[in-house]
């Protein structure tokens, strides 16, 4: 049954290579159904991978190959609160590594553009603190950050 509210991501060819590696990467996360174009359009031939449906930790999404015409920006990203550093760097080192970049603050971009916010859950504790000077510590300290560092985020937060 098609989901009442998806997610849909526009790739320039590359929606089903997106959605095996995001299976592969992230838990809660598979591959579904597979459309291929009945027919030649703009950006394509007939029986070339039209669009993907696929999930990303829970969350219904469709991979449409639409062509180069609109590319993925910072506007839209998934935000993965992580448990500790082994999962933050597992998931951080995969996007990255498969061909993607480091930004600021714990946001990465994947191959394809799209946008990925890899947090702690330490660090959302630490900038929420309701000791706002350990908050701004923890906040300073994460916006000299790439990748998030827990031990660098608490030790800011204990001053």
């Amino acid at each position: 049954m098609i989901s009442k509210n998806t997610i849909c991501l526009w790739y320039d060819g590359g929606a089903l290579d997106a959605a095996n590696f995001y299976a592969a990467t992230f838990p809660d996360s598979s591959v579904g159904a597979v459309h291929r174009a009945p027919g030649d359009y703009p950006d394509g031939k007939e029986g070339d991978v039209l669009t993907v449906e696929f999930t990303v930790m829970g969350i219904p999404c469709l991979g449409l190959n639409g062509g180069p015409h609109f590319k993925h920006n910072e506007s839209f990203s998934f935000r993965v609160a992580t448990d500790d550093q082994a999962e933050t760097d597992r998931l951080w080192d995969a996007i990255v590594g498969n061909g993607g970049q480091e930004s600021e603050c714990g946001w990465c971009k994947d191959r394809w553009g799209l946008s990925w916010q890899i947090t702690p859950r330490a660090l959302t504790a630490a900038y929420t603190d309701p000791d706002r000077a350990a908050a701004k510590r923890a906040f300073d300290a994460m916006m000299t950050m790439k990748k998030i560092d827990i031990a660098k985020i608490e030790a800011a937060r204990r001053g």
